[in-house]
């Protein structure tokens, strides 16, 4: 159920209560219908306002639906996702990041943030340098079978064919305006990247994820960007249960 949909549902109740709780013109005491909706609907009410406004603002469900996270991640598995923590904070890398992607889609992505604003980036030969130190990265499935550079203001990779830049009609790539430097991750941009390198629709594919503003080029050129949050624990199914770290 979303925010929306539990929003819609305790108002429906609120109604149900205030009609329930008007006497009708004739009565002079309180009847059983004021009864059942002191006793029966105003516990819903308080309890559903209160699980929207965790849902809304601190914590939500998350269930996993392909492979593109394994192995951190199993088809199946569901999350808990923290809505809270990046008010205060940039992401940082490492995190499983629930977030809406820059191409349609009607669910949010989850990928690992692996390159941050600032950073030089490239992988090579299933190596990720960032800022020019290789990454040590034992969640991964496998190593990545392309290359991928930032630089020339784009994201180029090399998948076997050649090195092509990422297309601005089909990918978030900003602006050169918006870069502080031609090889460097634009501000508030993300590489995003699947522990399923090979089988993982993300950065090298449709470029850069944004925490803030609006995507910058690309099909949803224009759209509201950001994070939706961190996933920090597997609670289902029970052979899944753990806690996530970066």
């Amino acid at each position: 159920m979303t925010p929306y949909e539990l929003l819609i549902l305790v108002a429906l109740i609120a109604v149900a209560r205030v009609v329930l709780s008007v006497p009708p013109l004739v009565a002079r005491s309180q009847g059983r219908t004021q009864t059942i909706a002191h006793e029966y609907l105003d516990p819903f009410i308080v309890a559903g306002i209160a699980a929207w406004l965790l849902i809304t603002f601190v914590a939500r469900t998350y269930y996993i639906p392909s492979a593109s996270m394994v192995p951190t991640l199993e088809v199946g598995d569901v999350l808990l996702v923290d809505k809270f923590e990046y008010r205060f904070h940039a992401p940082h890398e490492g995190d499983v990041v629930v977030f809406p992607p820059p191409i349609p889609s009607p669910d949010d992505f989850i990928k690992r943030v692996i390159g941050l604003p600032g950073d030089t980036f490239r992988i090579a030969h299933g190596i990720v340098y960032r800022n020019g130190a290789p990454l040590v990265e034992p969640y991964i499935a496998s190593r990545p079978l392309y290359d991928l550079e930032v630089r020339n203001y784009d994201i180029y990779v090399n998948d076997g064919g050649g090195w092509e830049p990422l297309d601005p009609t089909q990918a978030n790539i900003p602006p050169r305006s918006m870069w502080t430097a031609p090889n460097r991750i634009p501000p508030n941009c993300f590489i995003m990247l699947g522990d399923n390198r090979n089988d993982s629709e993300d950065s090298h594919i449709w470029g850069f994820a944004q925490d803030a503003g609006r995507f910058d080029s690309g099909p949803r050129h224009g759209q509201t960007a950001g994070f939706t949050g961190r996933a920090f624990l597997i609670f289902w199914p029970p052979s899944q249960v753990r806690v996530l770290h970066g």
